[in-house]
């Protein structure tokens, strides 16, 4: 019998994984990309766009045909290996929900006044009340959804007051001038690196929204997902290509309030405050539930108390920002390790895809298989030079 599938679930899912990828990260690394590359930028973002899609159509399906959280599938795939990812996830999850209430914690800075670190401890409360609600999931996929939908068209107001130049940007995402491998590797790990990939994949399975006879309903929530994060990549590069175009020189410092204050003054500021909280506060929510989501299935205990175990991960995370500030020797290695979580877990599940233990009869699409395994070349290849290039080799 098949089952009804929900469909706000499906959307509240795929919010969630662009709302994750969608972080204070994500926006400076739009920025100076953008200052770096031009309108050649855009060839970038297409080419990456492809791969999220590839690597999040593999993961979303074979999670949902497994009806398994991803540690599970790769601990049946090769004993062990499910405990090895869930450590990097979480220790990934942990060190990005540092930076992540930092970033809130600078737009309610920039928004109301307040310190940095008073503004991250009153995000970690709005994080923690979402937690606390007894209908979590239901109030998780509202925020997704509102914290998103704001993002988005509060980028594509700055996008159209810094009046880009879009033909140019049209033929450069086709035929660029300049390319860089470091930036498809920040902006695809920053997309669907780490815990990313699996925040709206593990919610369709807390939601009990799975099996083979939804798989198209899931092909278009992951598919729905990449769009959302995509479209505002677009828009901030667009906006970011504007105040350049126009001779706006960003500050180093803090290159995605620049693009914001040159586009609109002080009122593109207090918006850039407004984005850069809610980027902030929904990858906080979206990092806390995804990174414990690794770990329940674990022991009985956890998944019992799954819900104060998140609230403890955001109070650790706010407590090791309010001690040290951002840690961004941390950052800079975690998200080196988060390029390397990407083939890897894509690898296990292209693995799962062919275990009848695991799938049952699910006939994985060959092309699907092979689209992913070239993912998971490339971005393996990425990740090793990107590292020896840190180590200076």
């Amino acid at each position: 019998m098949k089952k009804k599938f929900n469909w706000s679930v499906l959307l509240g899912a795929a919010f969630l994984m662009a709302s994750s990828a969608i972080g204070p990260g994500f926006l400076t690394q739009t920025a100076v990309f953008t200052a770096q590359l031009k309108a050649s930028f855009g060839f970038v973002i297409l080419l990456s766009v492809i791969l999220d899609a590839i690597a999040q159509l593999n993961i979303w399906r074979i999670i949902a045909v497994a009806d398994k959280p991803a540690q599970d599938i790769a601990n049946q795939v090769f004993p062990g290996l499910g405990y090895f990812i869930s450590f990097l996830v979480f220790l990934g999850g942990m060190a990005f929900n540092i930076g992540n209430i930092a970033g809130a914690g600078l737009g309610l800075n920039v928004l109301l006044g307040v310190s940095v670190g008073q503004g991250a401890i009153m995000s970690a409360i709005v994080a923690i009340g979402i937690f606390i609600y007894k209908e979590a999931g239901k109030a998780m996929d509202l925020f997704a959804k509102t914290m998103g939908l704001l993002k988005i068209t509060l980028a594509l107001y700055i996008a159209y007051i810094s009046n880009p130049p879009l033909a140019e940007a049209a033929v450069r995402s086709v035929v660029p001038t300049s390319f860089s491998f470091t930036a498809v590797l920040t902006i695809v790990g920053g997309t669907v690196g780490g815990y990313i990939t699996f925040a709206g994949a593990h919610r369709l399975l807390d939601a009990r929204q799975t099996g083979k006879e939804n798989l198209p309903a899931i092909n278009k929530g992951a598919l729905s997902a990449i769009g959302l994060a995509s479209l505002m990549r677009i828009l901030l590069f667009i906006a970011a290509l504007g105040v350049i175009t126009a001779g706006g020189k960003l500050d180093p410092a803090n290159p995605a309030a620049s693009v914001f204050q040159l586009a609109a003054g002080q009122i593109g500021y207090k918006i850039f405050g407004l984005v850069m909280w809610s980027a902030g506060i929904s990858s906080v929510v979206g990092s806390a539930y995804t990174s414990v989501s690794f770990i329940k299935s674990f022991h009985p205990v956890i998944l019992k108390l799954n819900r104060e175990i998140i609230i403890v991960f955001i109070i650790i995370s706010c407590i090791i920002f309010e001690l040290i500030g951002k840690p961004v020797k941390i950052l800079l290695a975690v998200g080196a390790i988060n390029g390397f979580i990407l083939p890897v877990a894509l690898g296990v599940m292209l693995v799962a895809a062919y275990r009848h233990k695991i799938i049952a009869d699910y006939k994985q699409p060959l092309l699907l298989t092979i689209l992913g395994i070239m993912v998971v070349g490339i971005m393996a290849w990425m990740s090793c030079g990107a590292i020896v290039q840190m180590l200076g080799y």
